[in-house]
């Protein structure tokens, strides 16, 4: 059985990793002004930080039209028996319902499954992998939609903003609001908890709030899965990777991946993030 499997841009999956293990990715739209892009198509992530660092106004992004998703179903759909996609929290993106409605739309005569994930970046991003996985070892599309759930509820996603000016000015604080205008000069950490962003903590430093997210992301152990995201610092992502690679089952690699233009929008520079798949409970 050949089931394809469709992402969007916000899981910043590595392009090399979604050519290889045949993941769609669907990017969506960066806004500076009057100049529209799409997200790591038409504009690159080094671009993108570098116009952030000069911009006298933020951008603003919006989710692919389903008119977008209806192009790529019918496309994949003229050669699969089935077509899975997954997208970021629908709490987050009007993404989920633009594919929703694509699929409503669509010329392809395979069955098409849906699914929120109720995550972000690489929470996503390490979701749509394991699928891609099932997909190319032939799981059936209610295998996989099986392994889409079990692994979304798995999937855990921490981050520490240098600032959390992106993330309130772009409207995606959600729950993490009680960490704005603190009088004190903190390092804010996040996590996405029920598809939301959420408080996980604060420091007075970079340092040490670095320090507390490695601590956090310890706590998920075992772990099947792990990524550590930047925007603008790949050397601390590479130290925070080399440092939790024991996590990790031997032989199993952490994905070293960058906050692509979207999600920087939101997380902005100096940003660093953590996903992990957690382990099967036994």
């Amino acid at each position: 059985m050949t089931v394809k499997i469709v992402t969007d841009s916000t899981s910043d999956i590595p392009a090399d990793v979604a050519e290889r293990l045949d993941i769609t990715v669907v990017p969506l739209n960066i806004h500076f002004g009057t100049d529209n892009y799409k997200d790591n198509v038409t504009i690159s992530a080094d671009e993108f930080y570098s116009r952030l660092a000069t911009s006298s106004t933020l951008p603003k992004t919006s989710q692919p039209s389903p008119g977008d998703f209806k192009e790529i179903y019918d496309e994949l759909g003229a050669n699969a028996d089935a077509i899975v996609s997954i997208h970021v929290s629908a709490k987050l993106s009007g993404t989920y319902n633009s594919a929703v409605q694509a699929a409503a739309q669509t010329s392809a005569k395979c069955p098409i499954e849906i699914v929120d994930s109720e995550q972000v970046s690489m929470g996503l991003g390490l979701t749509a992998i394991a699928l891609a996985g099932a997909a190319n070892n032939g799981a059936s599309m209610e295998e996989i939609t099986g392994v889409a759930q079990d692994t979304k509820m798995r999937a855990q996603v921490i981050g520490l903003c240098e600032t959390l000016e992106y993330l309130e000015k772009g409207g995606r604080i959600g729950k993490a609001q009680s960490l704005v205008g603190s009088v004190l000069k903190i390092k804010p950490m996040i996590i996405v908890k029920d598809g939301e962003i959420h408080e996980l903590g604060k420091g007075r430093t970079f340092a040490k709030s670095v320090i507390k997210l490695k601590e956090a992301a310890r706590r998920f152990s075992p772990i099947d899965s792990l990524s550590v995201i930047y925007s603008t610092t790949p050397e601390v992502a590479l130290e925070i990777a080399d440092e939790l690679k024991d996590m990790l089952p031997p032989g199993v690699d952490p994905y070293l991946t960058r906050f692509g233009p979207v999600i920087g929008t939101y997380a902005g520079p100096g940003a660093i993030g953590i996903a992990v798949i957690q382990s099967v409970s036994e």
